[in-house]
């Protein structure tokens, strides 16, 4: 039997959609929620899968040291770059694609998670991106994207690629 464990941790940041075409292509930014789904077969002598401790400092961590208040942007945006260097002081994170809460919850899920978690016999089955309270991505391990809108317009892109 698996057991699945969620880690919310919330952070603000800036962002831009490089080549979007609508408002999200202007600088701005968002109250996020990123929720992290744990997945291990086995509990510890107390009966957790993981504490949540240990989750909140290695998730929260990587988020306050890397995303939050900064300015999360695509490699290819050069001019946006460019923008956030000239800023002083100025924090910003350069993604391998266009940081849509999408590419975020995959970003996480692939790359992040499986760096934080070594050693501790779980793995992140899921991320969650909440860009709005209206609105979110979801990344899974069964290789699905999914975008959800409840109610007002997002600047999340609704595709799975």
């Amino acid at each position: 039997m698996s057991l699945t464990i969620m880690r919310r941790v919330t952070f603000c940041a800036g962002h831009r959609l490089h080549r979007h075409g609508g408002k999200c292509e202007f600088f701005h930014g968002h109250n996020y929620v990123a929720e992290f789904y744990v997945t291990g077969n086995e509990t510890d002598p107390v009966g957790r899968v993981i504490d949540f401790a240990v989750l909140k400092t290695r998730f929260k961590g990587w988020i306050d040291e890397h995303w939050d208040h900064g300015f999360l942007l695509s490699r290819e945006d050069e001019n946006g770059i460019a923008a956030a260097r000239v800023v002083e002081p100025s924090r910003y994170y350069v993604l391998p694609f266009n940081p849509t809460a999408e590419n975020m919850a995959r970003y996480l899920l692939e790359k992040v998670c499986p760096q934080l978690l070594e050693g501790t016999g779980v793995i992140a089955t899921k991320v969650v991106i909440w860009e709005t309270a209206e609105a979110c991505a979801e990344a899974s391990l069964d290789g699905a994207v999914r975008t959800m809108v409840y109610g007002a317009e997002s600047c999340t892109i609704s595709s799975s690629s």
